[in-house]
């Protein structure tokens, strides 16, 4: 007898659990509202800009983020700190062969893998990061409050072979290296 209810019980839990189905909400990113900050670091300073987010989304069970995907265009990476002729010998440099080689990779892609609740509208999110068609695993932060996300990223350009000025690939660089790691700070719109 005692099996008999146990059993029932056990069935009529795993009924209820089997026909209950999270809704699942995918949101696009307002392009034209949203805005990704560039921030890359030399040993006598620094530069900033901005890059486009060419198409994203953020993917939502029961107003709980789960996933999100995103497609940078890597041909409208520009520089903000600089002006005239010094602006646009760094931004053609940014996207030489040197560094990011749009020609041959006009775009770069984020795809979540995990997404992990770390406290009331904050996330641990883990995800597949392809730059210069190279894919690596990255870690990092996101909170969500209504209908805005904000996402601070730390990449590390050497393990996606970008290796202008690293010293990752060269020896007595001194005062013209260029750090590995670069900053992406984004504030979307959704």
């Amino acid at each position: 007898m005692k099996n008999s209810i146990k059993t029932a019980l056990v069935l009529v839990a795993f009924a209820s659990f089997s026909f209950t189905t999270l809704k699942r909400e995918r949101k696009a990113i307002k392009i034209e509202e949203s805005n990704v900050v560039w921030k890359g670091y030399k040993v006598t300073g620094s530069h900033h800009g901005t890059i486009a987010i060419k198409s994203g989304e953020l993917v939502f069970e029961e107003d709980k983020l789960v996933g999100g995907e995103f497609v940078i265009d890597m041909k409208s990476i520009t520089v903000n700190d600089l002006q005239g002729e010094y602006k646009g010998k760094l931004e053609g440099h940014l996207k030489s062969d040197d560094f990011f080689g749009v020609a041959n990779h006009p775009t770069s892609s984020l795809v979540f893998t995990n997404v992990e609740s770390s406290g009331k509208n904050a996330y641990s999110v883990t995800g597949d990061l392809t730059i210069k068609n190279i894919t690596n695993p990255i870690t990092f932060d996101i909170s969500v409050y209504g209908s805005k996300a904000t996402a601070s990223l730390k990449i590390d350009r050497s393990k996606y072979d970008v290796r202008y000025g690293s010293t990752s690939f060269f020896d007595n660089l001194k005062d013209k290296a260029i750090y590995d790691e670069f900053d992406l700070v984004s504030d979307l719109q959704f």
